[in-house]
């Protein structure tokens, strides 16, 4: 039975359907969710904090983590705390405003964190084949302007993309099904052809995904080929490790992201299904394993963290 209160006036805003269609579901996670929410926020502050704190870690690729960190923060609290208010009080009402907002804002924060990773995966590619300028390359001013470039290009993407949508007449169709606002579920909303829309949207997949995707690879071709060319094994391992989480990440954030799209018009009930548990893995899980896989496998940061616990101590 689907629990869903249309008595708001939904004439000036939206219905958040989420996962009202699966009562015992949704009970189950409200509490997941609360804990990896909580944990989202508390390992990506932690990241920023030893960031700052430790003068060990005030290079190129923990100045990019931390803005990775800062911007999973964000990312996360764009959705879930109305997620989560929504699944408390079985109000599902969302103004128009709030939706607009939710939608400029998570596409941006998206956005931004793909040309993000792609710019992190040029720092590993220097470290790795240009060690002895990697300093001279990677110099901090360089460092600001990438990572200006990642933000500017999420939020002018995020921007064009909103207002596109915005002007779609609705005709009274106001149920999004999902639990945030996003630009594929408004699109269903339009009793117009979207195929304009839905061009452009598909144009800025491949310049904000497939082309930092590209880079990515390109970047890891080379680091590969590199790493196969130090004769020793322990500077082997020690070069896999230093991109590993770097490539771990990439791969869950752009393999969720991408098979989204599979689902972003679905017929049935489980491809529904599937489509917003795609959408909640890449808009709540991977921020949340993000600083579990650095710091897991950085002894950098394991370092910091010691570093920071001792003086407390003191």
């Amino acid at each position: 039975m689907r629990r869903l209160n249309t008595t708001p006036h939904h004439t000036n805003g939206f219905i958040l359907v989420g996962f009202s269609e699966w009562p015992r579901l949704e009970m189950a996670l409200l509490v997941v969710i609360s804990i990896f929410y909580i944990l989202t926020l508390f390992g990506n502050s932690a990241i920023i904090i030893l960031s700052r704190l430790d003068p060990k870690l005030h290079t190129p690729m923990y100045f990019f983590l931390a803005n990775l960190s800062f911007l999973d923060l964000c990312y996360t609290t764009s959705t879930v705390p109305q997620m989560l208010k929504n699944i408390q009080s079985h109000e599902r009402s969302i103004t128009y405003v709030g939706c607009i907002a939710q939608l400029f804002i998570f596409l941006s924060l998206g956005s931004t964190e793909c040309v993000l990773l792609s710019v992190m995966a040029f720092d590993r590619y220097v470290a790795i084949c240009q060690p002895l300028r990697y300093t001279v390359i990677m110099h901090s001013q360089l460092c600001q302007q990438l990572a200006a470039v990642a933000w500017i290009t999420g939020f002018s993407n995020s921007l064009v993309q909103t207002v596109l949508t915005s002007l779609l007449p609705r005709c009274g169709q106001y149920q999004i099904e999902n639990f945030f606002c996003e630009v594929p579920a408004m699109l269903q909303l339009s009793c117009v052809d979207t195929w304009v829309n839905e061009v452009e949207m598909y144009a800025a997949v491949v310049v904000i995904k497939v082309i930092p995707l590209g880079l990515i690879l390109f970047s890891y071709i080379n680091i590969v080929r590199a790493v196969i060319k130090i004769q020793s094994s322990e500077g082997r391992k020690k070069a896999f490790n230093t991109c590993g989480s770097h490539l771990l990440v990439v791969i869950m954030f752009y393999g969720s992201a991408i098979s989204g799209y599979a689902y972003m018009a679905p017929k049935s009930s489980s491809a529904k299904l599937k489509g917003k548990l795609l959408a909640l893995f890449y808009g709540l899980i991977t921020p949340m394993l993000n600083p579990l896989i650095y710091t897991l496998r950085n002894k950098d940061v394991k370092a910091a963290v010691k570093k920071v616990l001792g003086r407390e101590q003191e």
